[in-house]
Protein backbone atom coordinates (compact mmCIF):
# COMPACT_ATOMS: atom_id res chain seq x y z
CA UNK A 1 0.00 0.00 0.00
CA UNK A 2 1.25 3.45 -0.97
CA UNK A 3 0.38 6.33 1.36
CA UNK A 4 0.73 9.94 0.23
CA UNK A 5 0.35 13.29 1.96
CA UNK A 6 1.20 16.83 0.96
CA UNK A 7 2.25 19.97 2.78
CA UNK A 8 4.69 22.80 3.20
CA UNK A 9 6.69 21.32 6.10
CA UNK A 10 8.32 24.63 6.93
CA UNK A 11 10.08 24.77 10.30
CA UNK A 12 9.78 21.02 10.80
CA UNK A 13 8.37 20.34 14.28
CA UNK A 14 6.83 17.60 16.45
CA UNK A 15 3.39 18.13 14.92
CA UNK A 16 4.83 17.34 11.50
CA UNK A 17 6.69 14.36 12.92
CA UNK A 18 3.53 12.95 14.53
CA UNK A 19 1.66 13.28 11.21
CA UNK A 20 4.46 11.68 9.20
CA UNK A 21 4.92 8.80 11.62
CA UNK A 22 1.16 8.16 11.62
CA UNK A 23 1.06 8.14 7.81
CA UNK A 24 3.83 5.54 7.72
CA UNK A 25 1.69 3.17 9.84
CA UNK A 26 -1.03 3.19 7.16
CA UNK A 27 0.93 1.40 4.45
CA UNK A 28 4.16 -0.08 3.16
CA UNK A 29 5.49 2.92 1.25
CA UNK A 30 5.04 6.49 2.43
CA UNK A 31 5.52 9.40 0.01
CA UNK A 32 5.42 13.09 0.90
CA UNK A 33 4.61 15.90 -1.50
CA UNK A 34 6.31 19.17 -0.59
CA UNK A 35 4.87 22.44 -1.91
CA UNK A 36 7.25 24.78 -3.68
CA UNK A 37 7.50 28.37 -2.48
CA UNK A 38 5.40 29.51 -5.46
CA UNK A 39 2.62 27.07 -4.58
CA UNK A 40 2.65 28.05 -0.90
CA UNK A 41 2.37 31.69 -1.90
CA UNK A 42 -0.93 30.88 -3.66
CA UNK A 43 -2.68 30.02 -0.40
CA UNK A 44 -0.58 31.55 2.41
CA UNK A 45 0.47 35.19 2.88
CA UNK A 46 4.19 34.40 3.18
CA UNK A 47 6.52 31.95 1.49
CA UNK A 48 8.28 29.41 3.72
CA UNK A 49 11.28 30.43 5.78
CA UNK A 50 13.15 27.21 4.94
CA UNK A 51 13.96 26.76 1.25
CA UNK A 52 12.34 23.94 -0.72
CA UNK A 53 15.58 22.02 -1.19
CA UNK A 54 16.28 22.12 2.56
CA UNK A 55 12.70 21.04 3.41
CA UNK A 56 13.09 18.12 1.00
CA UNK A 57 16.44 17.22 2.55
CA UNK A 58 15.03 17.22 6.09
CA UNK A 59 12.07 15.04 5.10
CA UNK A 60 14.35 12.62 3.24
CA UNK A 61 16.37 12.20 6.44
CA UNK A 62 13.37 10.87 8.39
CA UNK A 63 13.12 7.10 8.73
CA UNK A 64 9.34 7.14 8.38
CA UNK A 65 9.47 8.80 4.94
CA UNK A 66 10.27 6.63 1.92
CA UNK A 67 9.94 9.18 -0.88
CA UNK A 68 9.83 12.98 -1.07
CA UNK A 69 8.33 14.62 -4.13
CA UNK A 70 8.32 18.42 -4.53
CA UNK A 71 5.37 19.80 -6.46
CA UNK A 72 5.19 23.01 -8.45
CA UNK A 73 1.53 22.99 -9.52
CA UNK A 74 -1.50 23.14 -7.26
CA UNK A 75 -2.93 19.76 -8.22
CA UNK A 76 -2.54 16.30 -6.74
CA UNK A 77 -4.04 13.89 -9.28
CA UNK A 78 -0.85 13.47 -11.32
CA UNK A 79 1.20 12.50 -8.25
CA UNK A 80 -1.49 10.06 -7.10
CA UNK A 81 -1.43 8.44 -10.55
CA UNK A 82 2.38 8.36 -10.82
CA UNK A 83 2.81 6.91 -7.34
CA UNK A 84 -0.23 4.59 -7.59
CA UNK A 85 -1.46 5.96 -4.27
CA UNK A 86 -3.79 3.77 -2.21
CA UNK A 87 -4.32 6.19 0.69
CA UNK A 88 -4.19 9.97 0.50
CA UNK A 89 -3.87 11.66 3.91
CA UNK A 90 -5.32 15.15 4.27
CA UNK A 91 -5.41 17.64 7.13
CA UNK A 92 -8.37 19.15 8.92
CA UNK A 93 -8.03 22.36 6.88
CA UNK A 94 -8.45 20.54 3.54
CA UNK A 95 -11.42 22.53 2.22
CA UNK A 96 -13.28 22.38 -1.07
CA UNK A 97 -10.97 24.12 -3.52
CA UNK A 98 -11.07 22.80 -7.12
CA UNK A 99 -7.68 21.05 -6.84
CA UNK A 100 -8.87 19.27 -3.67
CA UNK A 101 -12.18 18.23 -5.23
CA UNK A 102 -10.37 16.95 -8.33
CA UNK A 103 -8.15 14.56 -6.38
CA UNK A 104 -11.06 13.44 -4.21
CA UNK A 105 -13.07 12.58 -7.34
CA UNK A 106 -10.11 10.74 -8.87
CA UNK A 107 -9.43 8.72 -5.72
CA UNK A 108 -13.10 7.82 -5.26
CA UNK A 109 -13.42 6.70 -8.89
CA UNK A 110 -10.26 4.61 -8.54
CA UNK A 111 -11.50 2.97 -5.32
CA UNK A 112 -8.76 4.58 -3.24
CA UNK A 113 -9.04 5.87 0.31
CA UNK A 114 -8.80 9.37 1.83
CA UNK A 115 -7.88 9.66 5.50
CA UNK A 116 -8.39 13.00 7.22
CA UNK A 117 -6.33 13.75 10.33
CA UNK A 118 -6.45 16.42 13.00
CA UNK A 119 -3.37 18.52 13.55
CA UNK A 120 -1.33 18.30 16.70
CA UNK A 121 -2.54 21.20 18.87
CA UNK A 122 0.79 21.44 20.72
CA UNK A 123 2.59 23.30 17.98
CA UNK A 124 2.55 24.64 14.45
CA UNK A 125 4.92 26.51 12.18
CA UNK A 126 2.71 29.57 12.62
CA UNK A 127 3.03 29.38 16.41
CA UNK A 128 6.80 28.96 16.17
CA UNK A 129 7.08 31.97 13.85
CA UNK A 130 4.86 33.98 16.19
CA UNK A 131 7.04 33.12 19.19
CA UNK A 132 10.17 34.23 17.31
CA UNK A 133 8.47 37.50 16.34
CA UNK A 134 7.30 38.09 19.91
CA UNK A 135 10.78 37.47 21.31
CA UNK A 136 12.42 39.65 18.69
CA UNK A 137 10.03 42.55 19.28
CA UNK A 138 10.41 42.21 23.03
CA UNK A 139 14.16 42.63 22.66
CA UNK A 140 13.91 45.84 20.63
CA UNK A 141 11.03 47.07 22.80
CA UNK A 142 8.52 47.90 20.09
CA UNK A 143 5.23 49.01 21.66
CA UNK A 144 2.62 46.21 21.77
CA UNK A 145 0.17 48.24 19.66
CA UNK A 146 2.70 48.41 16.80
CA UNK A 147 3.39 44.68 17.03
CA UNK A 148 -0.36 43.99 16.99
CA UNK A 149 -0.82 46.13 13.85
CA UNK A 150 2.05 44.33 12.11
CA UNK A 151 0.68 40.90 12.97
CA UNK A 152 -2.79 41.72 11.67
CA UNK A 153 -1.33 43.11 8.46
CA UNK A 154 0.56 39.86 7.75
CA UNK A 155 -2.34 37.52 8.60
Amino acid sequence: MVVYTVGTFDLLHVGHLALLEYCKTLGDTFAVGVASDEIVNLYKPNVPIITLDQRVEMLNALHCVDLVRPYHELEYVSACKELNVDIFVIGEDWGDKPHNLAVEAYLEAAGKKIVQVSYNPRTSSTKIKQRVIDQNYAIVQIPPSVVEDMLHASA
